[in-house]
């Protein structure tokens, strides 16, 4: 067996490369792309027979590099860089640190520690196609709410009357009438025809006339007013921002239509949408972070360890507490967040143990992540035993809510 450390950054890797004993085989550095994949398996022909036979240690578990590292038939370990921290820590107490350096701690991390880390997945490249889209889709949905909140904080410093209008800045009816009265002065003109064609421009086709009446009443509504040139200032921002949300909405709805086409073309697509609370989008992302290898969790605790959903215990002398878990999957964790809350109205035995939490003091968010928790272990059950989800079998051992 021969263990290889690879320190990776944007245009190089630094390997170092050492025997079962620890002994030094082989420390370079190589250039990023085919040139420095090529010298990285030469250099490891040179000590290996086997490609089973060879351990890769690497502080992530994504890209071309680490593609090709599994694709040659290497054991490939994703090592949080915390881990690697406080590994160099217990060898190297003086704070020193380097490339080469952390490459060799990798190497020793693997050599020595390899049963308590992971071997990077082997997703199919369906799934991995699928992360892609929905990392991609919940990225720009962040984005949009970045938009939407800088657009919020210009309509309240001078536009407020637009704020008592919509509810939801990026619905396709505010960005309408944003677009055609950037401005509190255009907007209180509006005749009520004027508005519905801004809303039929929109795409809304029904409940026009009630709609109408309702944003003109409320962009109509007394407000104080900011100097000319302010607001005139302030209607620019809000146009631009305006036409950068109606683009992104654009974007994310052609985004999400390859995402659940992607999504219901995949095998446990089935087993998951059986699921209440879970969506083509919502459910695509659970699977891409999640993804498809039947023996990357062993059991349902490590699934939710992943999901970061369980928590932790700890323990010193007399005192003792059980906390939320802060190192986890933010994608994956915020995803199974949202199934959660879907859930209570989808299915009778999330929303009984939700209130159940409740009942025993947990906060909103605690229940949720206790009935994310759940959730975790319902899914792997179905997806280990290829079965759809059955409510009776989910929750039929449990009791009832009281009244």
């Amino acid at each position: 067996m021969i263990f290889v450390g690879n320190d990776w950054a944007e245009d190089h890797h630094d390997i170092h490369v050492m025997d079962e004993k620890g002994k030094k085989l082989a420390a370079r550095r190589l250039p990023e792309g085919v040139g420095g994949v090529s010298t990285l398996h030469a250099v490891i022909g040179d000590h290996a027979n086997d490609p089973l036979e060879v351990s890769v240690g690497i502080e992530t578990d994504h890209g071309l590099w680490v593609t090709s590292l599994i694709a040659a038939g290497y054991r490939v370990y994703a090592i949080n860089p915390r881990a690697v921290a406080r590994y160099r820590e217990r060898h190297h107490v003086g704070g020193g640190k380097s490339d080469a350096g952390d490459a060799k701690v990798l190497a020793d991390l693997v050599r020595t520690d390899a049963h308590n880390h992971r071997v990077v997945a082997g997703d199919t490249d369906d799934v991995q196609g699928i992360k892609v889209l929905a990392r991609a889709q919940q990225s720009l949905v962040w984005s949009r709410t970045r938009e939407t909140n800088r657009l919020r904080n210009a309509l309240r410093e001078f536009y407020p009357a637009a704020l008592l209008a919509f509810e939801d800045l990026h619905d396709r009816d505010a960005l309408a009438v944003l677009g055609r009265a950037p401005n509190p002065h255009l907007a209180a003109k509006l005749t009520r025809s004027q508005i519905k064609a801004a809303l039929s421009a929109g795409g809304r086709r029904r409940n026009l006339d009630p709609t109408a009446e309702r944003i003109q009443a409320a962009l109509r509504t007394p407000q104080l007013h900011a100097p000319d040139a302010v607001a005139a200032a302030y209607a620019v921002v809000v146009s631009a921002q305006a036409g950068l949300i109606t683009s992104m909405n654009t974007q994310l709805a052609e985004l999400e239509a390859q995402l659940e086409q992607s999504f219901e073309q995949h095998p446990d697509a089935d087993i998951i949408l059986s699921l209440p609370g879970l969506s083509d989008v919502l459910g695509a992302r659970v699977l891409g972070e999640f993804g498809d290898d039947p023996e990357r969790f062993a059991d349902a605790k490590s699934r939710r360890n992943y999901a970061g959903t369980s928590p932790i215990t700890i323990a010193s002398g007399k005192k003792r507490a059980v906390v939320a878990r802060h190192a986890r999957n933010t994608r994956l964790y915020d995803a199974i967040d949202q199934w959660a809350f879907c859930s209570l109205q989808a299915s009778s035995g999330a929303r009984g143990y939700y209130d159940q939490r409740r009942a025993a003091k947990d906060t909103h968010h605690q229940a949720l992540r206790a009935l994310g928790n759940r959730w975790v272990a319902i899914l792997h059950g179905c997806l280990k035993h290829r079965h759809a989800y059955d409510e009776q079998t989910a929750w039929g051992h449990r009791q009832p809510a009281a009244a």
